[in-house]
């Protein structure tokens, strides 16, 4: 190890200019020196972070544009080739030597002479506004009765009962028999899931309210005389905005998934969503030759799901103040 001195004037420096006086001061002795902290900001750097994100949100982006952009500019008649025989049933192919390459006849054929491409994304248009409808009633409601419920002794008394009873009702039961009474349409099918289905999301966010409440700062901000409403709202529920993203990426694609399943057996809605064109091409199934009637609004709606689900719970993740270590 070198021991020799260093020489201070070597380094052309007065004393002045490498030594001064720091003065003392109370206030300046408080402040923090620290970088500042955007939550938004810090979320998105997280979320971005990982390539695989920007993959999922490029997939999501070409599944938005085709299922609202796409619709608005295509003038697309389901019926428009009914009388004729010799376009119905037809492979990609087969659609591409009768009626030209186009993107319209990308998938084929269906029952009624119609571009499936086309009929596919007509149908995930309305599957994919139910979900959105839905989710945003079901959270808005669940997010701000949860808060109240937590608080509460008294609600939690008059909640806990209503769970009790309504919760040990088949949902999925009591969808398909709201459906068969009122009449078979979008809003109906809107009322059916939302109708209960903010109660569980409220019970979720019961218990999470519970366990944040009684954390020191919270009973401080009590002791204080800060009022619930603010607390709830500045102290809780910035904290569970993970949780609320989260949940969000687990409720669209159940509300797409229960469409599907009701209009496969024949309980959905009148329109030709999702589920309706996979009920109707069932049998198309089995037939050599017209499995594309089939399997593409099936692969449609896994696409449609898996890609919701992915990029909200990869969110959540990020949304997480954890995460932004």
């Amino acid at each position: 190890m070198d021991n020799e001195l260093f020489d201070l004037k070597e380094t052309g420096m007065t004393d002045e200019e490498m030594f001064s006086f720091v003065d003392h001061s109370v206030l300046e002795s408080e402040k923090i020196t620290a970088p500042r902290y955007s939550y938004w900001r810090s979320v998105f750097r997280v979320f971005f972070r990982n390539k695989f994100n920007i993959i999922i949100l490029s997939i999501l982006a070409v599944v938005l544009i085709l299922t609202y952009v796409y619709p608005a500019l295509v003038d697309y008649d389901p019926f428009a080739n009914l009388m004729d025989s010799a376009a119905k049933h037809l492979t990609p192919a087969a659609a591409f030597a009768k009626f030209g390459k186009s993107i319209h006849w990308l998938l084929g054929s269906g029952a009624s002479g119609q571009p499936t491409f086309d009929a596919v994304w007509f149908g995930a248009r309305i599957s994919l506004s139910l979900a959105l409808v839905c989710a945003a009633i079901n959270m808005t409601i669940g997010v701000l009765i949860g808060a109240v419920w937590g608080f509460s002794k008294k609600v939690d008394l008059f909640m806990q009962e209503v769970v009790n009873i309504i919760g040990n009702i088949p949902y999925t039961l009591l969808i398909a028999v709201l459906v068969l009474v009122l009449s078979p349409s979008f809003w109906t099918m809107v009322f059916a899931l939302t109708v209960t289905g903010w109660l569980f999301i409220a019970y979720f966010f019961r218990t999470q309210v519970i366990i944040i409440r009684d954390r020191e700062y919270n009973l401080a901000s009590r002791c204080l005389g800060t009022p619930i409403t603010r607390i709830a709202t500045k102290n809780i529920l910035p904290f569970m905005t993970s949780l609320i993203v989260t949940q969000i990426a687990i409720e669209i694609p159940s509300y797409i998934s229960y469409e599907v399943f009701l209009a496969y057996i024949g309980m959905g809605i009148s329109d030709m969503s999702l589920g309706r064109l996979i009920g109707a091409a069932q049998s198309a199934m089995l037939t050599p030759g017209w499995g594309f009637e089939f399997w593409s609004p099936v692969i449609v709606s896994a696409i449609v799901t898996i890609v919701l689900y992915v990029a909200g719970q990869n969110l959540g993740d990020a949304s997480d103040p954890r995460t932004h270590m």
